[in-house]
């Protein structure tokens, strides 16, 4: 935990977040400011600041938290596929490392790397996409 990082607080639960995956290593939870409804960002549960600073031993976590986020786009919102990006210091607008996972679906919209942002409705709605990929989540791994 490092004092005043928005995602450490919502690692340890003291921040409300429509959090998704939960693992020892890893938190998911949407972005309140998604690219497309879903957009989660995916973090380390041990505050890292950066790529750089990433420990071998988390790699492979979150790489696979990562993997099985995006797949789990396709499953529970029925996105053809994920846009998967990690801004490292320059745009990172919260200083613990993160990955967004946003889904994706042909002729959305997205181009380039300068796009509008959206906003749920209500939190009803971000609830009822966070619980959607949640049970996506839940299903047993097929990679």
């Amino acid at each position: 935990m490092v004092e005043g990082c928005l995602f450490c607080r919502i690692v340890n639960g003291t921040e409300p977040a429509y959090v998704v995956w939960n693992s020892p290593e890893t938190v998911a939870f949407l972005d309140t400011r998604p690219v497309f409804k879903g957009h989660a960002l995916l973090v380390t549960r041990p505050h890292v600041g950066t790529l750089a600073d990433l420990s071998a031993e988390l790699m492979t976590p979150l790489l696979a938290a990562t993997q099985r986020l995006a797949s789990a786009m396709q499953t529970a919102l029925g996105a053809q596929g994920a846009f998967v990006a990690m801004n490292n210091v320059v745009s990172q607008s919260v200083p613990h490392l993160h990955v967004h996972v946003v889904p994706r679906t042909k002729g959305d919209g997205l181009r380039g790397f300068f796009w509008p942002r959206t906003r749920y409705a209500d939190d009803t709605e971000a609830d009822e996409y966070a619980s959607r990929l949640r049970s996506a989540l839940a299903e047993p791994t097929q990679v």
